[in-house]
């Protein structure tokens, strides 16, 4: 499965969200009518009333109750004097997620009509759809948009594709104009978001969820699911399985089910939530259940739905170390925990791939950065590393006896490249180091020293924030050894 090729949909009971993609590429206007009903404003007080009544969250990882965000918008925008903004976090910035991008790209409409729903209700000026720029999701909204009457404005956003994009605050940075990271100081977008305006922020599926409790009522909606945790989920289900899906479930599915439909392997661990969720072994797995409190029970996550076992036939640990260090690259630099922790986390993996370090190593790398971020980055990093080191104990300590393992790294969590701008890496020519060790001081987030006084490099590329440093190292080198490449051609 590609960025650019959407996997294909299915689902459990009686599809929502996903109704009529099974016959149709694409839910134009009179299709998506003909589907899912017409659809009606709501007051004020209606609207609140139904998503308190069917207990909707936020479906993009952090699940933050909707009730809680309209009346914060509702409270700043009367305090300000000021029409609160909508605002459709589209970026999926997860790199296995691909629920919000099926419905952005074949069911726009569903998603417009709970922006619109949300817009009349709280009186906004406008709408905005944020999206990444490597999928079909602007050409699929900008044709819906053409196709009917929204109640104000509304305009598409393009975001670049990062792990860090989907974050709230760099996406209203990105959409105000500013270099789309995080703010180096939290601020919550009910008060002050798009043109400092409150802004009601949450993610495509959510709207999504919104138009079709606005069609079916209360109970019509919690027909379906938990009594807690009410509706369908949408799940993305990759990794090793062989029939990779986005698939719409009740919540309460048993997760075991979900796997043996996408035919995954026999006992295989889970990452759960994507690069920044948890891991759980086999007999987790055949506990748990599809809903936030159901993966809670079993130390997973459901964060944006992304369900990914893994193969017996692919090293876990190397898996990891991919993971670790696509992270740790994708990082913006402008805290400590990434600049230094996330990069020297990677070489802790790293050496536990190989077998030369105590599981303490990594322990320490992940106290050192967790809780201490200026975004929830280095924290969701941390977070996997640590659950991967609980499951994986087994691996670990094979790999500390022999070495390793003996099985290849698949890629079977399918690490992307990254975008061209980060793929700048070091090596060293070892027949002209000579140990002086004046890289590693220059460029500590990167370089360490081995037990000799060589350099340790990582395998991870260069990121974007340390290619001046690097650049740097690489000219201060006194044998002249150290070398940052692109792409296999000579950078400096």
């Amino acid at each position: 499965m590609t960025r650019s090729a959407l996997p294909p949909v299915t689902h459990l009971a009686t599809p929502r969200l996903t109704a009529g993609l099974d016959e149709h590429g694409w839910l134009d206007a009179a299709t998506h009518r003909r589907v899912h009903g017409p659809l009606r404003p709501l007051p004020t007080d209606v609207l609140v009333q139904l998503v308190d009544d069917i207990q909707l969250t936020g479906r993009g990882g952090a699940g933050f109750p909707f009730g809680r965000k309209l009346r914060a918008v509702l409270e700043s925008a009367r305090r300000q004097q000021r029409p609160p903004v909508v605002t459709v976090n589209g970026s999926e910035s997860e790199p296995l997620s691909f629920k919000d991008k099926v419905l952005l790209t074949r069911a726009p409409h569903l998603v417009l009509d709970g922006a619109a729903l949300a817009a009349d209700a709280i009186g906004a000026s406008e709408i905005v759809v944020a999206v990444t720029d490597d999928e079909g999701a602007e050409r699929s909204l900008r044709a819906a948009l053409a196709e009917r009457q929204m109640p104000v404005p509304t305009s598409v956003h393009v975001v670049p594709h990062r792990i860090v994009s989907g974050q709230s605050g760099a996406l209203v940075n990105g959409i105000n104009g500013k270099k789309h990271i995080p703010p180096a100081t939290s601020q919550r977008t009910s008060d002050a978001g798009v043109k400092s305006h409150p802004t009601l922020l949450s993610n495509a599926e959510t709207y999504a969820q919104l138009a079709i409790a606005a069609r079916r009522g209360p109970y019509g909606y919690t027909s379906l699911g938990l009594v807690d945790e009410p509706g369908t989920v949408l799940l993305t289900v990759t990794g090793a399985a062989a029939r990779p899906a986005v698939m719409e479930v009740p919540t309460g599915t048993p997760l075991w089910r979900v796997l043996e439909l996408c035919h995954a392997p026999a006992d295989a661990a889970v990452l759960t939530g994507g690069y920044e969720g948890t891991w759980i072994n086999p007999e987790s797995a055949l506990r748990a259940t599809i809903s936030r409190a159901g993966f809670a029970a079993v130390g997973g996550t459901l964060g944006p739905g992304v369900i990914a076992p893994i193969g017996p036939d692919t090293c876990p640990l190397g898996e990891l170390a991919q993971v670790v260090h696509f992270l740790a690259a994708g990082s913006t630099g402008q805290c400590g925990p990434c600049r230094l922790g996330l990069p020297d986390l990677a070489r802790s993996v790293d050496l536990i791939v190989a077998g030369t370090a105590p599981t303490a190593l990594v322990e320490a790398a992940v106290e050192a950065v967790r809780g201490r971020g200026a975004c929830g980055h280095p924290d969701a990093t941390a977070r996997m590393s640590a659950s991967a080191l609980m499951v994986f104990a087994a691996d670990i300590a094979t790999h500390g006896a022999r070495h390793g393992c003996g099985r290849p790294v698949k890629g079977q969590l399918l690490v992307p490249p990254g975008p061209a701008d980060t793929n700048a890496r070091l090596s060293v020519d070892w027949s002209r180091c000579d140990g002086h060790g004046l890289c590693a001081h220059v460029l500590p987030e990167l370089v360490s020293l081995d037990a000799n006084g060589f350099p340790a490099l990582p395998q991870s590329p260069v990121p974007v924030w340390l290619h001046g440093q690097a650049r740097r190292a690489v000219r201060m080198c006194p044998a002249l050894a150290l070398r940052l490449t692109t792409e296999g051609h000579h950078a400096a």
